[in-house]
């Protein structure tokens, strides 16, 4: 071979060597400019700190984003709502206190504290559920770790309040199953037959058919709490049979729930318009709505009727439950929660208002029935007084005895008092005044059981009528079940990530478990007490936190600038000066008058005694005392327990997954211009003649060790392929460092 031919062969190894060492070096510049961009944003973590938590905190929301439930549609969600606030306290505690509170002058300060209590609160769950997208307890945790008790408080009211509200669920099973029977079994007393002869049920006759169906037949209840009476075991399937419908309502979550409330949330409304349809048609209906819009404007100004209007405003929307803030959290971001603030208030309100209708045209009905067979009773009363107590004479002439109208009893009764005077009273003569019968106030259990029950006897087909009103009252309910059970799933799913069917049938069982001291023959007086007591003051608490949480601990300025940007626009600066003075200022009065109130009145039931056929006002005995105040303490510890620990150190803040995003997650800056030590493996190294497996990786100088990598092993920075993590707790190490 010629010389200059091994030159050309020399100088073309020289070439391939040059040409690999230049790959090489490359390689290892890209790697080092790979690592240089991992040193600046380092470099940015340590000198801008803020603006990565915040740019790490929207990283992990949008995750969160993709992966979070949502709803299906904005109707879905708007009938969510509605169903939760939309309860049974809007068809029986509503008309009660616009009854006794003035008619339809109660509708004032209702409409003004709604105005100025409910909407802005109402607001301000929906704003921060949306906006930080968690249940009760991530919310508060986000906003103050200290205060994150407020969201386990909300779980506790949730969990005592579900408790006994799917018993009434439970009563309403019972009666629905009930009226598919012509007459209706309530429609009069039962006859109790012996050897010699047969008379009616004496605690019926000393009642009326209604209240003794309710408190014998269906309730069976026992003469005063201290008597259990054992398992009332109708009532305890259908207590099962309420838990099972809810459980599989919620198994899926809002995927489930929200497709059940297209019918839950909706068909109460038909069957109040078509209840409101059918009264108009009743004789005497129009008596009740002129009684209801009959303003008595003296009452108005009484504290009373402020307080008992702030309190039903405050329960009517569902606040402080947790399940406002459950159900906003699956909304989109840019969702406008003003107008659904809005529009579900007044939705509410006007739905009560419609319920007030139905049932004072119901009532009015029902009073001209009672008085009909007052004026009858007592007619035949002065019948046998004719020629004895009574002069013949005073009675008018155009009078007939075969039918006497409540206007001709009036007037016969006017004309006997202004003669006999004195001995007027001897005869034991009604007034049967029609007034006096809507004067009657009636609520809760004791206007659907009792007395609506007792209408609809009257009612053409009033087994059809039985069956729609009482499917109406399990719809109601079981829409406000689900925002109470949605309150609990969510903040715990949220925090502990546990698997919401396994979660919703745990908590069902528990729940079921616990509620059989409501199934009892003394069930009813159980019912009572936690309604009075695990509810009222807890959650006036809890909202009151959430109040000036907002307001003055996460700060206003800071929340409405959130809002603009959630929303697209600025609030009105109503809500500014309403969340930080206003507000808070009428929940601290609404919650010392109500802890007045509870202080004047000392904790009583009414019991049902059998012998008497009436109700009695029972103080609770030494151990039920306890239980009401258990069940207030048990409700708001979680508030100062979590306050200590957090103060104290004894939980980390950012532990557990129960505070706030104050951390970045480590970023995984993976070399992908650098070579696979299986290409390594595969190669020689040209430079050191050794495989790259064997050659030596020193650690440089500023080798800094990952504490709590997923592998454990060391990270190293150098020119081979290699992972590393950068974390944004290192607090001191400049960029150069890297």
């Amino acid at each position: 071979m010629p010389k200059n031919s091994k030159t050309v062969k020399r100088e073309t190894d020289d070439d391939e060597v040059t040409e690999s060492v230049k790959d090489l070096l490359s390689n290892e510049n890209n790697c080092e400019d790979s690592f240089k961009k991992s040193s600046l944003m380092v470099g940015d973590v340590l000198q801008n700190k803020d603006r990565d938590v915040e740019e790490g905190s929207e990283e992990e929301e949008e995750e969160e984003e993709e992966e979070r439930p949502a709803w299906s549609s904005k109707l879905q969600y708007i009938l969510a709502q509605v169903g939760f606030s939309v309860g049974l306290g809007n068809v029986w505690r509503f008309p009660y206190l616009c009854q006794k509170n003035g008619g339809g002058a109660y509708l004032v300060p209702y409409l003004i504290l709604l105005v100025v209590i409910g909407i802005p609160l109402f607001f301000l769950e929906l704003a921060v559920g949306q906006r930080i997208r968690r249940g009760s307890i991530g919310v508060w945790n986000y906003i103050s770790p200290r205060l994150g008790g407020i969201g386990f408080a909300s779980c506790l009211v949730c969990f005592f309040v579900a408790l006994y509200y799917n018993v009434i669920i439970g009563w309403s099973l019972f009666y629905f199953s009930q009226s598919f029977q012509q007459p209706l079994p309530w429609h009069e007393c039962p006859l109790v037959k012996n050897k010699t002869n047969t008379y009616v049920e004496p605690e019926c006759e000393k009642s009326s058919a209604t209240t003794y169906y309710w408190y014998r037949v269906a309730l069976d209840i026992s003469d005063s709490i201290s008597e259990s009476g054992g398992l009332n075991w109708r009532m305890t399937l259908c207590l099962l049979a309420a838990w099972t419908m809810v459980c599989l309502a919620m198994m899926k979550g809002i995927q489930s729930s929200g497709k059940v409330m297209y019918f839950s949330s909706l068909f109460p409304y038909v069957v109040l318009i078509c209840f409101l349809a059918r009264a108009f048609l009743l004789k005497g209906s129009i008596d009740g709505i002129i009684h209801m819009f009959t303003p008595k404007l003296e009452i108005m100004l009484e504290p009373k009727v402020w307080r008992e209007a702030a309190t039903q405003v405050f329960f009517a929307l569902g606040l402080g439950f947790g399940g406002v803030i459950a159900f906003s959290s699956y909304n989109k971001r840019d969702n406008n929660c003003h107008f659904d603030a809005v529009l579900v208030s007044f939705i509410n309100f006007f739905t009560s208002v419609l319920a007030t209708l139905v049932v004072f045209a119901v009532l009015g009905f029902k009073a001209n029935i009672m008085n009909a067979k007052c004026v009858e009773m007592n007619t035949k009363k002065i019948i046998d007084f004719l020629g004895k107590e009574i002069n013949p004479s005073l009675i008018p002439h155009h009078i007939n005895f075969s039918y006497v109208s409540p206007e001709d009893y009036q007037q016969m009764t006017n004309i006997i008092r202004g003669v006999m005077e004195n001995d007027y009273p001897r005869l034991g003569l009604d007034s049967c005044d029609i007034k006096e019968e809507l004067n009657k106030a009636v609520q809760g259990t004791g206007l659907a059981f009792i007395a609506f029950t007792e209408a609809m006897t009257h009612f053409p087909a009033s087994p059809f009528w039985s069956i729609m009103f009482f499917l109406m009252l399990v719809n109601l309910g079981l829409g406000s079940m689900f925002g109470t059970i949605q309150g609990i799933l969510t903040p715990i799913v949220d925090t502990f990530k546990i698997r919401k069917e396994y979660l919703t049938v745990g908590c069902c069982v528990l729940a079921f478990s616990i509620g059989l001291i409501f199934v009892q023959r003394s069930g009813n007086y159980f019912v009572a007490m936690f309604d009075d007591y695990s509810a009222t003051l807890p959650l006036l608490i809890v909202v009151l936190l959430e109040n000036i949480a907002v307001a003055w601990v996460y700060g206003t300025d800071k929340f409405f600038e959130d809002l603009k940007d959630m929303l697209g626009f600025t609030p009105y600066r109503y809500y500014y000066y309403m969340w930080k003075f206003i507000t808070p200022v009428l929940l601290l009065g609404l919650l010392a008058a109500s802890i007045v109130q509870l202080g004047l009145s000392p904790p009583s039931y009414s019991a049902w005694i059998q012998q008497l056929a009436q109700e009695q006002s029972l103080s609770y005995p030494p151990w039920g005392l306890a239980v009401c105040i258990s069940l207030v303490l048990t409700a708001v510890l979680p508030v100062p327990v979590v306050f200590i620990l957090r103060y104290l150190n004894i939980i980390d803040e950012n532990a557990g997954g129960l505070s706030t995003v104050s951390y970045k997650k480590g970023c995984i800056i993976k070399d992908t211009a650098c070579r696979t030590r299986e290409e390594d493996e595969d190669d020689t190294s040209l430079l050191n003649a050794k495989k790259q497996s064997e050659a030596p990786l020193s650690k440089p100088a500023n080798y800094c060790k990952q504490n709590g990598s997923a592998s454990g092993a060391d990270v190293m920075f150098n020119g081979s392929c290699s992972t590393g993590y950068i974390m944004p707790n290192i607090t001191d190490n400049p960029e150069s460092n890297l």
